[in-house]
């Protein structure tokens, strides 16, 4: 039972680092760049990159982690046959 429980916290901080991670990068809508007319945001300028998938491997990958301890937990609380 100890497994699924670190599997599923594992499962939520993974998917919360990539969240975290992607929202840093700026805003995904209004990708073209701002005019002068707009200058007075704080967005960035320029598309840059918002979604990258190896900026968001450690979460995804600690993601990944916790499902394999949660099926290593359901699996390991099968009595045996």
């Amino acid at each position: 039972m100890a497994l699924v429980a670190i599997g599923a916290v594992f499962v939520i901080v993974g998917i919360a680092l990539a969240a975290v991670r992607t929202a840093e990068r700026g805003r995904l809508s209004l990708p073209e760049t701002q005019t002068s007319a707009h200058a007075d945001t704080l967005e960035p300028t320029g598309k840059g990159r918002r979604l990258s998938l190896k900026a968001d491997l450690p979460g995804l990958g600690m993601a990944a982690l916790g499902a394999i301890l949660i099926v290593a937990g359901a699996l390991s609380s099968i009595p045996p046959q």
